[in-house]
């Protein structure tokens, strides 16, 4: 029975919560997993690295491995087009997040237990390639849920919180437990713990159910491709597009920043690591915080907040001279770098038409991620070349300089960004 003091948004408010949950936790699972099972850069990335390397391999082929085993994020909106246009039964999404969690589970199980004879690259990379297929695919299952079930009830910024506190956290995790069994060549505990967590997400996919609420119907695939076609003309998309990519690309690359503090301010191969822990930790604490405002402002509000929160992130780095200020710009940077990108994140989540979501959010996001790769080869190739003519120390400043004035250009956009709340 309703206590009489409890108000009509108060309830409201409760049931709210009590659908969120359920929802949360799943996100949260599967970008835990995510950030701990991930081939390339989770758990099992280091243990990897040192068994090629135990095996006699170059660090050229160790790199050409670990890049051909990261292909499969280059394709996410192949991934997408699979989601949104090959129906698998009637709850298509959550079948195909089923189908992918139980190969990256079973795969990584078979590794732990029937590992690979020793020197046999080939297998081995075929049966990683599996796992990161596996995992690629349900980020985009997992982005297009998010938009499916977070503009129907309001919830894009409270869910891409959940996902990124729970990615960075597993990051911390993964850095850490990676180097043990790195040390102690125990490759295959690495593996069974990923299958084993991946597992625990099958689980989760096979028995949660979609929470009560409004929920938008699933158009024929004819009138997804209409959607598609249509959106891929909307303004407010393209210049979420455009601003994404624009705020990606920054030649005040990781590049840079690790070249200048390791051979300029001398600063050892291990505090630099940890400098990259600390950013970690910060942008789990920054992640958690937007769920907390991320409703209480007004779109032109969030994109102003991205724009000045990126700019901030690169012209902390003016005040780079030690390990104490390495360390203060390490956590600033994390808490101001994670808050813009959520921001960008969520605001691409709201303007997917959630009928094609998995192709379009994929498809944004690999425009982010070619920002930061354009970013990364322009940025070192500039510092090469104004290192050679003004000094390293001038060349960095002025890479900032650069990366924040990049950044700063993405206020053109904002007019196009917020074109639907001027409307109304």
């Amino acid at each position: 029975m309703t206590s009489p003091h409890t108000t009509a948004d108060e309830s409201t408010e409760s049931i709210a919560g009590a659908r969120f949950v359920p929802l949360a936790t799943l996100f949260a699972c599967i970008y835990f997993i995510q950030g701990i099972a991930e081939p390339t850069q989770g758990l099992i990335a280091q243990p990897v690295r040192s068994l090629l390397i135990s095996w006699g391999n170059s660090a050229a082929a160790i790199g050409t491995f670990m890049g051909i085993v990261g292909l499969p994020w280059s394709i996410k909106p192949l991934f997408g087009l699979i989601a949104d246009f090959v129906p698998l039964g009637r709850a298509s999404r959550r079948n195909w997040l089923i189908l992918m969690t139980a190969m990256t589970s079973g795969t990584l199980g078979w590794l732990a237990f029937q590992p690979p004879q020793t020197g046999d690259v080939r297998t081995l990379l075929l049966l990683l390639l599996a796992p990161t297929i596996g995992i690629a695919f349900t980020d985009v299952l997992a982005d297009s849920l998010m938009v499916e079930q977070g503009q129907a009830r309001g919830w894009t910024g409270r869910l891409q919180s959940v996902q990124w506190t729970s990615l960075n956290a597993a990051s911390i995790v993964a850095g850490s437990v990676g180097g043990l069994l790195s040390q102690y060549k125990q490759q295959h505990r690495g593996f069974l713990i990923c299958a084993i967590a991946a597992g625990c997400t099958l689980l989760l996919a096979v028995f949660w159910r979609s929470p009560a609420g409004p929920r938008p119907e699933r158009p024929a695939v004819a009138e997804r491709a209409r959607v598609l076609w249509r959106a891929l003309q909307n303004g407010p998309l393209l210049a979420a597009a455009a601003f994404l990519f624009l705020w990606s690309f920054n030649p005040f690359s990781m590049t840079v920043q690790q070249l200048y503090m390791t051979d300029q301010l001398g600063l050892s191969p291990q505090f630099y690591g940890g400098t990259l822990s600390l950013t970690a930790f910060a942008w789990m604490l920054a992640s958690a915080a937007y769920a907390f405002y991320c409703r209480r402002l007004s779109p032109r509000r969030l994109v102003q907040l991205s724009i000045v929160t990126g700019v901030a992130t690169t012209l902390f780095f003016l005040g780079l001279r030690g390990e104490k200020s390495a360390l203060l710009i390490a956590g600033l940077s994390g808490l101001t770098y994670m808050t813009g990108l959520l921001i960008q994140l969520d605001l691409a989540a709201r303007v997917c038409p959630p009928a094609v979501a998995g192709t379009l959010f994929a498809l944004l996001m690999s425009l982010s991620n070619l920002g930061v790769s354009g970013g990364e080869v322009s940025g070192g190739w500039l510092y090469e070349r104004w290192t050679a003519a003004w000094g390293a120390h001038v060349a960095f400043d002025a890479l900032v300089g650069v990366g924040a004035l990049t950044t700063a250009t993405c206020w053109l956009l904002t007019p196009w960004l917020v074109a639907k709340e001027a409307e109304g």
